[in-house]
């Protein structure tokens, strides 16, 4: 078990300290390699002495509680995100760390995505109120508080939006809905990154057809399906089903996932 904990504790230095090499080099543009790999070490040495200090025992060793993976995800994620993966954890709480107080909604973005090139999108239940093929055959209604954060995905990644849907007006309702919302002019979006199928095989099919680096839905079942396919999901949903993969971050909206923005 010693062993076990030893190597998990050089796998999360390893992981951090790759991070925090990456944020260092495009902050300070260091061109000496042996300095950059000592800012970023020394970095590493100054988180887990502080993790250390901080500890009623100080340098004791104890035995450790029993906490849920869960739990301490939970705390280095915006309210209202979660997920169990180990390497998402260590990646968002050096996020944190460096994070400026006051980043800019873009600045988010970019650091959530981590620089994900390419990104897909389901429009129920994400960027429409709506959540149902058949509500689009009535109406089809942008929620106004995403908009935003659209604008600064597409300038950052490749975004492709994709829809099942029952009918032809249906599409052509949901195409009027986004180009009034004004999608196609504040941003890189375009219409023809906007897809639709008739199944939920299509929508899946599409999805692994374009690689992209994150995917977005709300379907708990199309993101399980996905999970070992795509590297990085949200699962979007404001009931209390969540999606268990390693690889999938759970949040009420897309808004929240950006940090409650």
């Amino acid at each position: 078990m010693a062993d076990y904990s030893k190597q998990n504790l050089l796998q999360l230095i390893k992981r951090i300290g790759v991070y925090l090499s990456t944020k260092v080099s495009k902050i300070l543009n260091i061109q000496d390699v042996r300095s950059f790999w000592a800012i970023a070490g020394l970095a590493v040495a100054v988180i887990f002495t502080w993790r250390a200090l901080r500890s009623p025992n100080g340098s004791q060793r104890r035995q450790p509680k029993r906490r849920s993976p869960s739990h301490n995800n939970e705390n280095s994620l915006p309210s209202g995100v979660s997920s169990s993966s180990q390497d998402s954890r260590t990646q968002n709480a050096t996020n944190e760390f460096f994070q400026p107080a006051n980043a800019t909604l873009g600045q988010i973005v970019r650091q959530r995505l981590s620089d994900g090139r390419k990104v897909t999108c389901r429009l129920l239940g994400v960027i429409l109120e709506e959540n149902t093929p058949e509500e689009l055959q009535n109406q089809a209604t942008v929620r106004l508080s995403v908009l935003e954060v659209l604008s600064e995905i597409t300038k950052y990644s490749d975004l492709y939006l994709m829809e099942r849907v029952v009918d032809d007006e249906s599409e052509e309702r949901v195409l009027t809905a986004l180009e009034n919302a004004g999608v196609f002019t504040t941003g890189g979006l375009v219409k023809e990154k906007v897809l639709f199928c008739s199944t939920e095989n299509g929508r899946m099919s599409f999805v692994r057809q374009l690689e992209p680096d994150w995917h977005i839905d709300s379907n708990p079942e199309i993101t399980s399906q996905l999970a070992r396919f795509i590297r990085q999901q949200v699962h979007i949903s404001t009931k209390s089903e969540r999606t268990a993969s390693s690889n999938v971050f759970n949040s009420t909206s897309l808004e929240q996932f950006f940090g409650g923005v």
